[in-house]
């Protein structure tokens, strides 16, 4: 069992620059992919980044490449979204995300992820 809990959302301005954390318990974190997802009123549930059991590939969602930057941290069980120069449609429920199953390996959809946290909220105002 994995417990995944985020935090750093906040109300921002459009152009700044925030940093999402998640931080992973009960699990053997280097062994799992991890992912980061985010929800906005009244949409579906998208992938936003995914990064590989040592850091070593990054994936991201194209509306989010080049401003956009996961990283992790074995040692210290944490997963971190960097991002920057922040829109209005960055507004959403961030989710730190991780999948069940013996390689750790997981893709870019929803279904890929078992491991959920609560969300933290992220508000970019124009």
């Amino acid at each position: 069992q994995v417990q995944l809990v985020e935090s750093g959302g906040s109300e921002v301005q459009a152009g700044d620059s925030l940093t999402l954390s998640c931080s992973a318990s009960g699990g053997n974190f280097r062994l799992l992919y991890m992912a980061w997802f985010r929800q906005a009123p009244g949409k579906e549930r998208e992938f936003v980044a995914r990064i590989s059991w040592t850091g070593g590939n990054t994936d991201y969602t194209d509306s989010v490449k080049g401003r956009f930057t996961i990283s992790r941290d074995n040692n210290k069980n944490t997963v971190t979204l960097r991002m920057t120069g922040l829109k209005p449609e960055d507004t959403a429920v961030y989710f730190c995300a991780a999948p069940r199953g013996a390689s750790g390996y997981a893709g870019s959809t929803v279904s890929d992820y078992y491991y959920w946290g609560q969300g933290t909220q992220v508000t970019v105002s124009a």
